[in-house]
C-alpha cells in the first residue's frame, strides 16, 4: 500500500505514520516542517493554509489519505479536491464532537450532527471537523471514511491529559480522585485508533464510524489505579464527590483532565454507541496497557510531553489540590 499522510509528524498522525510503516506500507508525509516524520518515511513539505501551499501534492498517486486537519475546513476541500483522482481512498480523523449538544447515551453514527461547510473559515472545532467530513465525502463519496474519535490517549499525546495524570501520580502522596472510582471512561488508545483507521481504509470501508472504546471498557478507578500501578508511587486516592468538587470552582476535563461529572455532558463523551466499529474489527487494548506505554514514553523525555500551542495545560495547581484536600 502507497499511503499519503497529511501531518504525521504529532501524536495521532504520527501513530498512524508508524503503524502504516510497520505494515511495510510505502509512506509519503506531507507538512510543514516544524517536526520530523518518522524514519522511513518520504518527506514533502507545505503549508495548506497558504496560497500554493498543495503545490508539493500536485503529482503522485497514492493507495490511501489520511487527513488528521482540525482547522478551516476549506484546507480538507482544497487538499481532497486535488487528491480525488489520484487517491483510492480519503480517511479524515474527525471526532464525536460533531454530533448535536447534547446526546442521549447510546448515540449511533446517525445521530444529529452540527452544521457545517466544506467552504467555511475556521470557527469553532465542531463545525470545523463537520466541514471537514462535508469536504471528503464531497470529493471521496463512498470512498471517504470518517474517524469519529472519542477522547484520544497514549504516546505521543500533546494535549496533557494523561502525562499530567501520570505526573501528577509519580509526586505521591494523597490525590485528588474526582466523582466515584466506578464512571464510566470512554476513550480510545491512539495505537488503536490508527490500526482501525488503516484496516478500515484499505479495506474500502466509508462512511462515519464512532472510533472510542466500550462504554464500559474502563472507569475512573480502573484509569486511576493503572497511573498508580505504572508509576510505582506511593499515592492515595481521596475520592471526592463532583457536588463538592463543583463547589470548589475546580473546571472537570481542564484543570481534571478526562474527567467530567455524571450527567448530560458525560452522557455525550462518554456513552457513545460503538457497535458498528466493533463489529468492523476495532479492538481496544487494556486500559493498564495504555497507561504503562504512555509513562515508559513519558519517562524517556525527562517527564515532560510536548505541548500543543494551541490547547491551554491541564491539571489542577498542587495548592489548589492541597487546599480541597485539606492538607
Amino acid at each position: 500500500m502507497k499511503l499519503l499522510m497529511l501531518g504525521g509528524t504529532e501524536f495521532v498522525g504520527r501513530a498512524i505514520t508508524e503503524d502504516a510503516l510497520a505494515r511495510g506500507w510505502e509512506v509519503t508525509v506531507f507538512h510543514r516542517g516544524h517536526h520530523a516524520p518518522p524514519p522511513g518515511t518520504t518527506a514533502v513539505h507545505g503549508d495548506r493554509t497558504a496560497p500554493g501551499g498543495l503545490d508539493a501534492l500536485a503529482e503522485g498517486e497514492w493507495d490511501l489519505v489520511v487527513d488528521t486537519w482540525g482547522g478551516a475546513p476549506t484546507a480538507v476541500r482544497d487538499s481532497a479536491r486535488l487528491l480525488r483522482g489520484r487517491a483510492g481512498g480519503y480517511v479524515y480523523i474527525s471526532t464525536r464532537s460533531v454530533y448535536a449538544y447534547p446526546a442521549p447515551p447510546g448515540l449511533a453514527e446517525d445521530g444529529p450532527v452540527v452544521d457545517g461547510s466544506p467552504d467555511a473559515p475556521e470557527t469553532a472545532y465542531a463545525q470545523d471537523k463537520r466541514g471537514g467530513e462535508l469536504a471528503a465525502l464531497d470529493a471521496f463519496g463512498e470512498r471517504a471514511l470518517l474517524v469519529r474519535a472519542g477522547l484520544i490517549l497514549g504516546p505521543y499525546e500533546n494535549v496533557g491529559r494523561l502525562p499530567w495524570w501520570l505526573n501528577r501520580i509519580a509526586r505521591g502522596g494523597p490525590f485528588l480522585a474526582p466523582g466515584r472510582p466506578g464512571q464510566p471512561l470512554q476513550y480510545i488508545d491512539v495505537r488503536d485508533l490508527a490500526r482501525f483507521s488503516l484496516d478500515a481504509g484499505a479495506a474500502g470501508l466509508g462512511g462515519a464510524y464512532n472510533v472510542v472504546s466500550p462504554a464500559d471498557h474502563t472507569t475512573m478507578g480502573g484509569f486511576l489505579d493503572a497511573c498508580v500501578t505504572a508509576t510505582g508511587a506511593q499515592a492515595e486516592p481521596r475520592w471526592t464527590d463532583a457536588a463538592v468538587i463543583e463547589k470548589a470552582g475546580i473546571e472537570p476535563w481542564t484543570e481534571l483532565p478526562v474527567w467530567l461529572p455524571e450527567g448530560e455532558l458525560h452522557d455525550y463523551m462518554c456513552r457513545g454507541d460503538v457497535t458498528k466499529a466493533l463489529e468492523a474489527g476495532l479492538v481496544c487494548r487494556p486500559v493498564e496497557e495504555t497507561v504503562a506505554d504512555t509513562w515508559a514514553w513519558l519517562r524517556s523525555l525527562g517527564g515532560v510531553a510536548p505541548q500543543r500551542s494551541d490547547r491551554p495545560q491541564k491539571g489542577i495547581s498542587a495548592e489548589r489540590e492541597a487546599a480541597l484536600l485539606g492538607l
